[in-house]
């Protein structure tokens, strides 16, 4: 008998032995397997897959549970599954047949070939040689997507039990140039690092504050909702008025890594001892601090 590839669970957390602070972190794209039958399916080489995922954002974030809070890290490629995405956005074109009635074909992240199943790389070439069958799409969502939000659930659940309020920071990256295509390429600069939380819908301004003060005093420069505002994650669960808030931050890559090779730079150590300072300012937030704000949403 050959080989039978063994595959890995679709998350890890790493969390401390009892947790001391109402918030929780994060990593849905920053996962590194690639299955085989994603590589079957592709022409593609893997390190182009991987320029569309947020490399080493969860070492960006390892530091969480030496301050009380747990990290939730994807374990498979962005390429192959995106979990920062409704569970039915799918592109029909993919699919050899008619997909079900409850899909959503008609998203933006889905015409931008950026769905569920993405149909695009970072060059915008398509990642699949062949059409897709639904039922092994549906098997990877219950492999993968369906456990990670499943505990990603319980983690916020488990914080609101503790501490009667919870807050989610969403980790990702960003390309350092807008749009699909070589990387390097265009003028589009953006920010060093981006704060989503819907404009103010899903996350109290108070915490966003928080955040973007740390960060600022740290010298980066920091923008609002432009141009991300927060994906699936942050609006499906970011719930003010019931005691969480979702806040999405996006690092922009050319800060710590190279984005054609996709290796760390020196850079690295000074955006993760930001990313330290930011768990800390969050994690240290006084209990009562929380209900002042579950006070102001009623």
């Amino acid at each position: 008998m050959g080989n039978v590839e063994a595959s890995p669970p679709p998350f890890t957390v790493t969390g401390p032995a009892r947790q001391l602070a109402p918030v929780v972190f994060a990593s849905p794209h920053s996962g590194q397997y690639y299955p085989d039958d994603l590589m079957a399916a592709t022409t593609l080489p893997e390190l182009l897959l991987r320029r569309t995922a947020d490399n080493f954002v969860d070492e960006l974030f390892a530091a969480a549970p030496d301050h009380g809070a747990p990290l939730l890290k994807a374990a498979y490629a962005r390429a192959y599954l995106d979990l920062n995405r409704e569970p039915w956005e799918l592109d029909p074109q993919m699919f050899a047949e008619d997909l079900p009635s409850h899909i959503n074909a008609t998203s933006l992240r889905v015409a931008g070939g950026l769905g569920t199943i993405p149909r695009l790389a970072a060059d915008g070439r398509d990642i699949y040689r062949g059409k897709l069958d639904f039922a092994e799409v549906r098997q990877r969502l219950n492999r993968v997507y369906f456990p990670y939000h499943h505990s990603l659930a319980r983690m916020i659940e488990d914080a609101q039990l503790a501490f009667g309020h919870c807050l989610l920071i969403d980790c990702h990256s960003m390309p350092s140039i807008s749009g699909l295509g070589p990387v390097g390429r265009g003028r589009d600069q953006r920010a060093d690092i981006v704060l989503g939380d819907r404009f103010g819908a899903t996350c109290a301004p108070e915490l966003t504050d928080c955040v973007q003060r740390t960060l600022s005093g740290l010298g980066f420069r920091v923008q609002h909702n432009n141009p991300y505002a927060g994906g699936f994650t942050t609006y499906h669960y970011g719930r003010p008025s019931a005691g969480v808030h979702v806040l999405q931050i996006e690092i922009n890559r050319r800060l710590y890594m190279d984005e054609v090779r996709v290796v760390p730079l020196p850079g690295m150590e000074r955006v993760r001892a930001a990313m330290t300072a930011v768990i800390a300012a969050v994690c240290r937030l006084p209990s009562a601090y929380f209900e002042s704000l579950g006070a102001a949403a009623e």
